[in-house]
């Protein structure tokens, strides 16, 4: 036996941990409810294990039912091990501590409940840290020897816990709910005006979100995870749709028999079926594999739809593990992502037709003012049209690695073309979009020497596509390429490397290294705070993968570093969490609960906001000159445009042939409505109205007043600068007076007057 002192040593590093936990039990103990073979051809089979260790009577309890194949009179050692330290090693006789049915050992059926005294000496030499840190990372293990050659005949193996944990059901429902709360926070400050505040509120939700899903994948991969590691992961598997709901498994379960596929049993036969959750020694997963017990017909050797045979020994990893511990049939595990991620879109949608509802209800009722949420009210399909795509974008993380690794399983005929059809649809959708970003842009900088132009002054563009670059500066617009490559590298390999978690873990490492060094360096984010709040993330996320690396065992390590790295993996991501969460929630506080929001962040360096132009009521008469400038777009903007028609945009590239609105919703003059420009005429000069080849001053002293062809049918005076109402007479209704915003408009917008407007890429 090792002596006390290095027990001492291990209880002094796990000290800190049990700080972050407030846990009382009545009684210490270390239990464990199953059994597995650690021996090629053991002798000794078991369907019921339970071991339960009380240190403060010094007894360990024994409910034991198997098989055996042994006849004879045997010795028995017990070895228990904490964290790759071995803390306990005692033989005992079984004839002397009268176990019947060992004493001797009889070939056929054991059912035996027995105690072992277990001395204070060797009690002591248990650090008392096992039973209070959560996730005991500790296994019995059992040698049935035979009493002549001293050789082993039978060897088997429980996990040990103390009864704590650090999956919680409500850990993962408080990060659901701040999440949650951030995002709608977001929405509703962008309703109300405040831009500024809702992009910093959206990018940080938006990342914290993302953080949760990568620990999320760390869990799903196929390494060996040390117990306290599995716990913690677990606790963010709900953002990526794994949540048990009884009714939702019946479901699943009918949909897949239905089109013809054969649904795992394995929850509903743990009776018969030992099932052995993959820890951190590889050699023990080895040597069950060769025990033969796992050898099934469907499922390959992990988890069979047919795990019915007495004694029959399942070993679980990657993402099948995430689905056992939530209690969900490997085979619903797919379906399960697919249904929550569809009931996520739903509500979501309904949820804003229904404000909509509210605010004009509201409106009409007199409890709002005319101005609230106006934005919102008027171009609300634009704004649901962001929402769903930003939807999307949440949820592809989720989507990649579920329908990818649907696709090495084949649950079904019909699941797999649901993968392929969710997969393709939401990569090429956010492909398409972040494309479409890339040339919106591009056009802007042509155009205006700044990408920040079009992308924020146009709010079509912005409320549509904004999803995709508002967090990041003007100039960094085509990041959101990098992060989708980012993101689908990462499915990829935890979809498909399910076989080998050490090629998961390598992949993991390069790509988070190089994503990594790529945002330190270029600092895409909107300021310094979003880009430390990343970079931050990205630093954590990186260092999460060389833990994983570690837990892969390919450096050799001994056990107990490894279970040290295990124990920090959960402090360092525990601590990074609470203040990821601290941060979003007071940004949340502040932008729902302050007057004026944007007092706390400083305008953006791309001067976006000067380009963001509201639809609310513009005060100030400089204002007002700017929105008549680029053509104010008012409630008939929204009206007057087809919402599924992309080239509608002022982004657009140009304008629909035959179109009759201008850029404002403005019905044209027919000749203009009508005309079919070519594109390369756009950058062309102004043409005048007047007809070259007339004379100002006809011979016959009569009134010139046709216009030229192109140019409308209607008669047209000059302004003269005099706001006289007696010469408004005779214009044509579409122009108004001559001295009014109106006309100066209609003017503009037909014979692209404005140097200003024709730069701003609102000339179609």
């Amino acid at each position: 036996m090792r002596p006390l002192s290095s027990s001492r040593a291990l209880c002094l590093i796990f000290t800190f941990i049990s700080g972050l936990l407030h846990v009382s039990s009545a009684t210490r103990l270390i239990e464990s409810k199953s059994l597995n073979p650690c021996q090629d051809n053991s002798s000794f089979t078991a369907t019921l294990f339970n071991v339960v260790f009380t240190p403060d009577n010094g007894s360990l309890a024994f409910d034991v039912v198997g098989v055996s194949s042994i006849s004879g009179y045997v010795n028995a050692e017990v070895d228990v091990i904490a964290y790759g330290y071995q803390a306990l090693k005692q033989p005992f006789d079984p004839c002397k501590q009268n176990l019947q049915g060992m004493c001797p050992m009889n070939t056929g059926q054991i059912n035996n409940k027995f105690n072992l005294e277990v001395s204070q000496d060797v009690v002591k030499q248990i650090p008392g840290i096992a039973y209070g840190v959560p996730d005991l990372d500790g296994l019995v293990r059992i040698y049935i020897k035979d009493t002549k050659t001293n050789v082993s005949v039978a060897c088997v193996e429980a996990e040990l816990s103390n009864g704590k944990t650090v999956d919680q059901k409500g850990v993962g429902w408080s990060t659901a709910v701040v999440a949650g709360l951030a995002l709608v926070a977001s929405a509703v400050t962008s309703g109300l005006g405040h831009s500024n505040t809702a992009a910093h509120v959206a990018a940080n939700a938006l990342s914290l979100f993302g953080y949760f899903q990568a620990q999320a994948l760390i869990g799903m991969t196929a390494v060996s995870l040390p117990p306290i590691v599995m716990s913690w992961t677990q606790n963010f598997q709900w953002t990526m749709g794994i949540i048990r709901v009884e009714f939702l498994q019946d479901i699943c379960t009918w949909y897949q028999r239905a089109t013809g596929g054969t649904p795992s049993t394995l929850l509903s036969n743990l009776q018969q079926t030992s099932v052995e959750i993959q820890k951190r020694s590889l050699d023990y997963v080895h040597k069950a594999f060769l025990h033969g017990y796992n050898e099934l017909s469907k499922r390959g050797s992990d988890t069979g739809a047919s795990a019915s045979s007495p004694g029959k020994t399942v070993v679980v990893h990657g993402i099948e593990r995430v689905g056992f511990r939530a209690r969900i049939e490997s085979t619903n595990i797919f379906l399960t992502g697919i249904i929550f991620f569809m009931i996520f879109v739903t509500f979501t949608a309904a949820g804003v037709a229904l404000f909509k509802a509210f605010c004009e209800g509201a409106v009409r009722a007199g409890w709002f003012k005319g101005d609230k949420f106006e934005d919102f009210r008027n171009g609300w399909k634009i704004v649901l049209k962001g929402i769903l795509f930003r939807l999307v974008l949440i949820g592809y993380p989720q989507m990649t690695v579920l329908c990818l690794w649907e696709l090495t399983k084949r649950d079904s005929a019909a699941e797999v073309v649901l993968a392929l059809f969710f997969f393709i649809s939401m990569t090429g959708s956010l492909g398409w979009a972040a494309l479409k970003v890339f040339r919106i842009a591009k056009r802007s900088v042509s155009m205006h020497k700044n990408p920040a132009y079009i992308l924020y002054s146009d709010p079509t563009a912005l409320n549509k596509w904004g999803f995709l670059y508002v967090q990041f500066r003007a100039t960094a617009y085509y990041f959101i390429m990098p992060v989708l490559l980012y993101i689908l590298l990462k499915g990829i390999f935890v979809a498909f490397g399910q076989g080998s978690g050490i090629a998961q873990a390598v992949g993991l490492v390069i790509i988070e290294a190089v994503f990594l060094i790529g945002v330190s360096i270029l600092r895409p984010w909107m300021d310094k705070k979003t880009n430390a709040f990343n970079i931050s993330i990205a630093a954590v996320n990186f260092l999460n993968v060389i833990f994983l690396l570690v837990f892969t065992a390919v450096f050799n390590q001994p056990g107990i570093v490894t279970g040290v790295m295990g124990v920090i993996f959960f402090g360092v991501n525990a601590v990074f969490a609470v203040v990821l969460i601290v941060m979003v929630l007071f940004s949340t506080a502040w932008a729902v609960f302050s007057k004026d929001p944007d007092t706390r962040y400083q305008p953006m360096r791309d001067d976006r906001g000067s380009f963001i132009k509201s639809q609310t009521q513009l005060n100030t008469e400089l204002d007002a000159l700017g929105a008549t400038a680029r053509g104010n777009m008012t409630q008939t903007a929204y009206k007057g445009r087809d919402l599924d028609d992309d080239e509608d945009s002022y982004s657009s590239g140009s304008g629909r042939r035959g179109r009759t609105h201008d850029a404002a919703g403005v019905p044209l003059p027919p000749s203009t409505a009508t005309s079919h420009r070519s594109p390369s005429r756009h950058r062309e000069p102004p043409r005048s109205p007047i007809d070259p080849n007339m004379p100002f001053l006809p011979s016959d002293g009569t009134p010139r007043h046709d216009t030229p062809t192109g140019y409308g049918e209607a008669p047209r005076g000059m302004y003269n600068g005099y706001n006289d109402s007696s010469r408004n007479q005779g214009y044509p209704q579409f122009y108004g007076p001559p001295g009014s915003a109106h006309s100066n408009m209609g003017y503009r917008n037909q014979n692209n007057g404005s140097p200003w407007q024709r730069g701003a890429g609102y000339d179609h």
